[in-house]
């Protein structure tokens, strides 16, 4: 398999981390900006809506631009705006350069999964995918502890000069290593992209993305306090609670891409969400036992993202005309599934209690097993 795809593994992590880098140390934010912890927490709730919305636009937008040179373009964008968090003087200002991270990122993201799906062999995208998704799926999970780590031992602005040095690293990674990759159509409206959808199966694949990814994190944005209420985990526990967490997360983005390639995208999308509804709704009837809980978490976690690298490559055997397109969109309901499900979790924290956090994500994610079913029926591939 080309080695390149490695690169862009890299570019997806650190374009990715920047989403939830700032989840740990929004107490330092708000303190420095004379803000409250609630409008620090906004930063991260526009960044999700920025980036859910505005890969469409964006691709629309750029489809006519040679790939490597907009892939280039597009990270020089992103540098700015972390250099612009860097020196914001009010939150005013780190509110836009998390909108033009967002925006810029979006982008990131689908150009690095429709490059390494197009550089190597078919018989080796599900594959390709999946490694570019491990780089996704790493930086969500394991851009809190590394937020938190950097902003309490140096201040909230150093994960941003992390990351704008990273940026550049990758920019010349890609100068240097990728070769230039044609566009794969020509400019189509919102409208065009949106009436993929017109296709039933399409739809219900976009859907199934939103409804797992919605229940998992219905209970995965409050494991800190899940854990600290049913086992009375703290301090370093909860460290490593987030470190086994994120490394099962990132393996299952391998593991996700490999079966699709072996066993075949259907199948493999199937199969991970059975397994994933069973771990999750397992979840809370480990806590008795610790290593157990850590056993069924482990499952959970890899099954999460699992489940991304078949999706698109089954949306790509759809109509590979448009995979940008579809990519494009499947990335948008994912995000949209991660605000979703954080919603759905404060209402049952605060109505309900956290035990049942996991019971209700899982019976979300049984509704995506629904859809998967209906997506997946037929082997007719979509006209659009």
């Amino acid at each position: 398999m080309d080695k390149r795809v490695y690169l862009l593994t890299i570019v997806s992590f650190v374009v990715g981390m920047v989403e939830l880098i700032i989840g740990g140390i929004l107490d330092l934010v708000a303190a420095s900006l004379d803000v409250s912890v609630g409008q620090a927490g906004l930063l991260i709730t526009i960044f999700s809506l920025v980036f859910a919305i505005s890969s469409p636009i964006l691709l629309f937008l750029t489809a006519r631009i040679e790939r490597k040179k907009l892939t280039l373009i597009t990270l020089f964008i992103f540098f700015l705006s972390n250099v612009l968090a860097v020196f914001s003087p009010v939150y005013s200002v780190l509110f836009i350069s998390r909108i033009i991270s967002a925006a810029s990122a979006s982008l990131l993201i689908v150009l690095c999964v429709t490059m390494a799906s197009t550089i190597v062999e078919p018989q080796y995208r599900g594959r390709a995918i999946g490694i570019v998704n491990m780089g996704v799926s790493g930086s969500l999970v394991l851009g809190i502890p590394f937020g938190l780590m950097l902003g309490n031992a140096f201040g909230w602005r150093a994960p941003f000069i992390m990351i704008a040095i990273l940026t550049l690293c990758s920019m010349a990674g890609v100068y240097f290593f990728m070769k230039q990759i044609k566009p794969g159509q020509g400019a189509v409206s919102i409208g065009q992209q949106l009436n993929t959808l017109k296709n039933s199966k399409v739809l219900l694949a976009h859907t199934t993305t939103f409804l797992v990814l919605a229940g998992h994190t219905t209970l995965y944005a409050y494991l800190t306090p899940f854990a600290q209420v049913t086992m009375g985990l703290e301090g370093l526990w909860i460290s490593i609670v987030y470190l086994v967490f994120g490394v099962a997360a990132v393996s299952g983005g391998a593991i996700g891409g490999s079966s699709a390639d072996l066993f075949g995208t259907k199948r493999t999308i199937l199969s991970v969400i059975i397994i994933f509804v069973i771990a999750i709704i397992a979840v809370p009837f480990t806590t008795f036992f610790v290593p157990f809980f850590f056993f069924i978490m482990i499952i959970w976690g890899s099954m999460s993202w699992a489940i991304t690298p078949p999706m698109q490559s089954y949306l790509i055997e759809l109509s590979p005309k448009n995979s940008d397109i579809l990519i494009s969109l499947n990335n948008s309901s994912l995000h949209l599934g991660i605000a979703v499900g954080s919603f759905i979790g404060s209402i049952v924290v605060d109505r309900v209690s956290i035990e049942y956090n996991a019971i209700v994500g899982g019976v979300i994610i049984a509704l995506g097993l629904v859809t998967a079913l209906l997506a997946t029926r037929r082997d007719t591939a979509a006209s659009q």
